[in-house]
């Protein structure tokens, strides 16, 4: 076919001589630009291979190592015990601030421990908890302005509290009664709220990544000022998802924030079988977008980190943040983790890298906080907690037939039909059910 197009065109006299001066311009342009043909190769591979990172030719053959790159650093303001790295160093914190981030530390604690405990006895039917990893959801929600957009894996309650989710709201989702935001369609902690631009969370491991990117890419276009903050576990970096939307983050230029928390697992794989490369943190240069590695358990380098990646992101350059934790919980309650790690582990990391316990200390030492201060905190969030969790176990489910509603804009005749099927087999048989658990019925 090819060379049946080119039998066919045959150039004319006038056409062949502005092909001649059509060459000699080109070689005139590329001779005044490249001193060789090597030169003029270079600057092909640097700026369309390479997106203009520039290259050189080299005779020498060698393959190099992995192991010769220098690790990413973790950065950090305070050490373990919650002194201060830099004896001199002024976080650029207000009091009202690092109380309001240390206050938030607690009540998700507490929570965690009410609701846990509640599904032990068969009041809900699912939990995760979020113990060990509250400074890394807590100190990043600050470092965000309150209207950009988060996606949550589904260890993010701490980022949604933070914002100012209501506790009753978090306990009616969990129970899935009649007054969840969600209409109890989703599984407890599947949290989702408009009003505090939080998007609803989904159980497939990284498909909130491509969808957050596409909705930096809506607010690049939008020129809103807004980002986008994607969190997800470094189990959920070994998905296709999470290479797609970090390619098309970096070559769509996105306000997006890739925020991994690395607690060390992915349920029950540790993160040695995961990766065996510089962490996650070490793939953003093969994307081509900004990263940084930070102790997730210092709440004040998170914050510092997030604030500074918020910065970048809103120049339309993605970022990366890898912030190394450790999972105190379980993955779930349906999870047992003493199969896959030690109690000594799980003792050593709590006593010894607690967040909360570590930034308490910052306070104490600031002057912000008291041992008296906290134990009353501590007793009246357990008390609104629990107020909150035994109001909402009082609430029946949503109308059964609810379930047809918010699925389509207008209900189809098929979903018609067998809403009203439901309906006439319930007036039949509903004293087979449990109708008195359900609103309405």
């Amino acid at each position: 076919m090819l060379s049946q197009f080119r039998r066919c065109f045959i150039p004319t006299s006038s056409q062949m001589s502005s092909v001649v001066v059509l060459r000699e311009s080109l070689q005139s342009v590329i001779l005044r630009h490249c001193s060789t043909a090597s030169d003029f190769r270079i600057g092909e591979f640097t700026d369309k291979y390479l997106s203009h990172r520039k290259v050189e030719f080299t005779e020498k053959l060698e393959i190099p190592s992995p192991y010769q790159q220098s690790t990413i650093p973790i950065y950090r303001v305070t050490n373990s015990e919650g002194e201060f790295i830099d004896p001199n160093y002024d976080p650029d914190l207000t009091k009202e601030l690092a109380i309001k981030m240390y206050q938030n530390m607690i009540t998700l604690h507490q929570m965690d421990k009410i609701l846990y405990d509640s599904q032990r006895q068969g009041r809900i039917s699912f939990y995760m908890a979020n113990a060990g990893e509250e400074a890394a959801q807590i100190g990043s929600a600050a470092g965000l302005r309150d209207d950009d957009l988060m996606f949550g894996q589904y260890r993010e309650a701490g980022s949604l509290l933070y914002r100012g989710f209501p506790l009753e709201s978090f306990m009616h989702q969990c129970y899935g009664n009649a007054k969840d935001i969600g209409g109890g369609k989703q599984m407890p902690i599947h949290y989702g709220s408009a009003k505090h631009h939080y998007v609803t969370i989904s159980s497939p491991l990284a498909t909130q990544l491509p969808q957050a990117v596409g909705s930096a890419y809506a607010f690049k276009r939008e020129r809103n000022g807004r980002v986008v903050i994607a969190y997800f576990g470094e189990g959920a970096a070994s998905e296709g998802d999470a290479h797609a939307a970090m390619n098309m983050a970096a070559t769509l230029k996105c306000p997006v924030i890739f925020f991994c928390r690395n607690n060390g697992y992915a349920i029950s794989t540790p993160a040695t079988e995961q990766y065996s490369g510089d962490g996650i943190c070490g793939r953003a240069s093969g994307y081509g977008i900004h990263a940084i590695r930070v102790d997730g358990n210092d709440l004040i380098a998170v914050y510092n980190a997030t604030k500074a990646a918020r910065e970048i992101a809103e120049r339309n350059e993605p970022v990366l943040i890898e912030a190394m934790t450790y999972r105190i919980s379980h993955h779930s309650t349906s999870d047992d983790s003493t199969a896959y790690r030690s109690t000594e582990e799980l003792t050593t990391w709590n006593q010894k890298d607690n967040p909360i316990t570590r930034f308490r200390t910052v306070l104490q030492n600031k002057g912000w906080w008291s041992d008296e201060e906290d134990k009353a905190y501590r007793e009246k969030m357990r008390k609104e907690i629990m107020s909150a969790f035994l109001n909402a176990e009082k609430i029946p489910k949503p109308h059964i037939l609810s379930m047809f509603d918010d699925v389509y804009k207008e209900m189809p005749k098929n979903l018609q039909e067998q809403r009203n099927e439901l309906a006439e087999h319930l007036n039949h048989y509903g004293k087979h059910y449990p109708m008195k658990d359900f609103q309405g019925i």
